[in-house]
């Protein structure tokens, strides 16, 4: 079992050892090591010796690593004079054997959801112990430095060490922390967007809200273009120029009818609408088809829920393609420019309006500002194409 598989197992190994009395620091460090030790084991998995683990260790890889993390809490208990109250209450080990199947996943978003954690903490958190994220994965999504997101999980933790498990948290900030993996996974670096995917496939058992539908149909209309967004050279390929062919329309027609059933409860969400503009994307048959008036209606109301900078960015470029990108370079020239994309959103729409020496100059600007890699890429090569071009004369 690779290092992948593994980590889609540390949800239901950590729920099970904090029900078992561990506290919540104490079971991520333990099953943190556990995975360490199952790591450190060539091709076939976690250790063949049953003595070290108990079972079968490839027919029940969470059971051999659920005995492996107890054992580890069990020995640093009994190392720390300071935690021998707690090891009073532990019955004793139990003996190796199947676990149970339930999925306590959602039960473990909900405790490093609590109230009484910020939601950036609260994120952090949950992308470390349930979606198996590395603290520099999560500081470099944060733009802080490692150390500094090593504190604050580490707080976090803390914090919900004493907390029983079984209050839920706050439902907006699960939805958020759901959001988040998927969009991580998405990108490549890590893959959980199909583990985002299922867990919200789940919450309508526990949570009836619809914004929980609305997510939903956001993450299946976005997952449907995954085929379609990178080249076979891993370069970036932008909306407008994707081969549409390659997307999924099963996933599609099924976000689809999700966000409808959402929309049919009159109560709209940020999700909702997100998943609104989405489908009117994906409802195109080409991008010259797009429904943009639809989408400005739409970024309207998102405007209304969120009142966010970011959300005001991209319906400036949605007005751009309805009213002409003298229109968008209108909204967004009352923006902050400090915004993220703000540079590359602006050099689309110069480009729109047909001043190619400006938008080459922008595109070389929102290059060197990128937050990953692909995009800086994507963006040199717009510059450089429109450099390229006869005619485009250096703008001052």
């Amino acid at each position: 079992m690779d290092e992948a598989e593994l980590r889609t197992l540390i949800p239901g190994v950590l729920t099970v050892l904090v029900r078992r009395g561990a506290d919540f620091a104490a079971a991520e460090d333990a099953v943190q090591e556990a995975l360490v030790e199952a790591l450190r084991v060539p091709a076939a998995g976690p250790a063949q010796d049953p003595g070290a683990g108990g079972g079968d260790p490839v027919r029940d890889a969470k059971g051999w690593l659920v005995t492996v993390a107890w054992r580890k809490f069990l020995d640093a208990t009994r190392a720390d004079a300071a935690r021998r109250r707690r090891e009073d209450r532990v019955e004793g080990e139990p003996a190796p054997g199947p676990v149970p199947a339930a999925d306590d996943t959602l039960q473990l978003y909900f405790l490093c959801a609590h109230p009484s954690l910020t939601p950036a903490s609260a994120v952090a958190l949950t992308l470390r112990a349930v979606g198996g994220l590395t603290t520099r994965q999560i500081a470099r999504a944060y733009l802080v430095p490692e150390a500094t997101m090593a504190q604050r999980i580490s707080r976090a933790k803390r914090t919900v060490s004493g907390v029983r498990f079984d209050r839920p948290g706050d439902v907006a900030t699960v939805l958020r922390v759901l959001y988040l993996v998927f969009n991580e996974g998405y990108s490549g670096d890590v893959d959980l967007a199909a583990e985002a995917i299922r867990l919200t496939r789940q919450l309508p058992a526990v949570i009836d809200h619809p914004e929980v539908a609305g997510l939903l149909a956001l993450m299946l209309l976005h997952h449907a273009r995954r085929a379609a967004r990178t080249a076979p050279d891993g370069s970036l390929v932008p909306l407008a120029e994707q081969d549409r062919s390659l997307w999924d329309t099963a996933s599609i027609a099924g976000g689809v009818a999700v966000l409808q059933a959402a929309l049919a409860r009159d109560r709209l969400g940020e999700f909702q609408a997100q998943a609104a503009i989405a489908a009117l994307h994906a409802d195109a048959p080409t991008a010259a088809e797009t429904d943009w008036v639809q989408i400005v209606e739409w970024y309207d109301e998102l405007v209304r829920l969120t009142d966010s900078p970011v959300v005001r960015l991209n319906r400036a470029v949605a007005v751009g393609e309805a009213d002409g990108p003298r229109a968008g370079l209108a909204e967004l020239a009352a923006l902050d420019p400090s915004l993220p994309r703000h540079t590359a959103a602006a050099a689309y729409l110069h480009q729109r309006d047909g001043d190619l020496a400006t938008a080459a100059r922008l595109y070389a600007e929102a290059a060197h500002r990128a937050p990953n890699l692909a995009e800086r890429d994507h963006l040199t090569r717009q510059a450089a194409r429109l450099n390229a071009r006869p005619g485009t004369r250096r703008s001052r």
